[in-house]
């Protein structure tokens, strides 16, 4: 008596797809072009703004696009790409009003830059011609005060949050301090600085070093919270080999904390000057507005960027054009001063950054 056993056949490896169809290179493109052409038809047949139709080409890009790719590369693949078409829509539209600002700013701003506008002032000027040399003399003099009396008071107060203050009530309270101060409205803070100067210098009180004020108000939370983040950063051990070689604390923190987060700490100053540059309510409250050139911070009204540019637009005089064409210059000069900041706090960054490698 025999058994016969039914022996299937192995499955052939050949048989079984390893890999699904996948879009070629060109789809997305493809999708965005039809997107946007149908788009069109309504801007065409209905009257529909270039808002509208930009609005709609990225909605139907986001649709079309996933559909596509699920119908032919699965649904995890459609998934991928819906967030992908999203993330990328998003980052679309978010440029869309910083590449407008730009384009408004520089087409407005370059035909008024000449070496005039950056070398005269607004003294005796009536109509064409002058320039903002006060302006951008008041704003260098303002931000440089009041970055000498915001960066010691913020490191000194995040030195000790962090390496004398860690846990107990008084650095929780300053903690929470410095939190509400870095929401308050730059408009406050003016209002504080008129208050204070009103009380040694009487009413109506304009002078540079009240806008320093207000502008430090501004910058001493910014500077406390980006060099607390750099103290965190710091290496315990660091500390710890100091004081197992009988350093002093005070003295571990200013030849090996300190030099240590020096890279970020000066960045985040750099950035916080950046920040209040361009600041228009405390400066237009305290520390007023002139058409002349004033190297005194002590003394009188000083002019201002942001001031210049809000009355030059506001109250351009008669005829108005040239006034609001300096305006424009002069939002296009501290666009790029507050640029030139934040460049130049990459590369000290990237200078004193502890250097790697052997």
């Amino acid at each position: 008596m025999s058994t016969t056993q039914d022996k299937v056949a192995p499955t052939s490896i050949g048989d079984i797809p390893l890999t699904r169809p996948q879009l070629p290179s060109w789809a997305p493109a493809l999708v965005a072009a039809i997107s946007v052409a149908v788009a069109a038809l309504p801007v065409v047949f209905l009257g529909w703004g270039l808002v509208a139709m930009v609005l709609l080409a990225v909605v139907l890009f986001v649709i079309a696009l996933p559909a596509w790719s699920s119908s032919v590369e699965g649904s995890r693949k459609g998934k991928d790409r819906l967030a992908a078409a999203l993330v990328w829509s998003g980052f679309g539209l978010a440029m869309v009003p910083l590449a407008t600002l730009m384009w408004q700013v520089i087409s407005n701003g370059v035909p008024v830059l000449s070496a005039e506008f950056f070398t005269y002032s607004m003294r005796n000027v009536v109509g064409e011609g002058g320039g903002i040399y006060h302006a951008i003399v008041g704003t260098v003099i303002v931000t440089a005060f009041a970055a000498i009396i915001s960066v010691p008071i913020g490191v000194m107060a995040a030195v000790y949050l962090i390496e004398y203050g860690a846990g107990n009530r008084i650095a929780r309270i300053v903690t929470f301090l410095v939190d509400v101060m870095t929401g308050i409205p730059s408009i406050v803070a003016g209002l504080f600085a008129y208050a204070l100067f009103v009380l040694f210098f009487g009413p109506g009180v304009r002078m540079g070093i009240g806008g320093s004020v207000a502008l430090s108000v501004l910058m001493i939370p910014i500077v406390v919270r980006s060099t607390e983040e750099m103290l965190k950063l710091v290496p315990g051990d660091l500390r710890e080999a100091a004081y197992a070689l009988g350093v002093p604390k005070w003295r571990t923190i200013t030849k090996v904390v300190l030099p240590t987060a020096m890279s970020g700490i000066v960045t985040g100053v750099t950035l916080a000057v950046a920040r209040v540059a361009g600041e228009t309510a405390p400066l237009l409250i305290i520390a007023g507005d002139t058409d002349s050139v004033n190297f005194n911070a002590f003394s009188e009204r000083m002019a201002t960027l942001p001031v210049y540019i809000y009355y030059s637009y506001m109250q351009p005089g008669v005829p108005p054009e040239f006034g609001q064409e300096r305006a424009w210059g002069a939002a296009l000069t501290l666009i790029a001063i507050v640029m030139a900041l934040n460049i130049l706090a990459r590369l000290i960054s990237r200078s004193f950054a502890p250097k790697t490698g052997r």
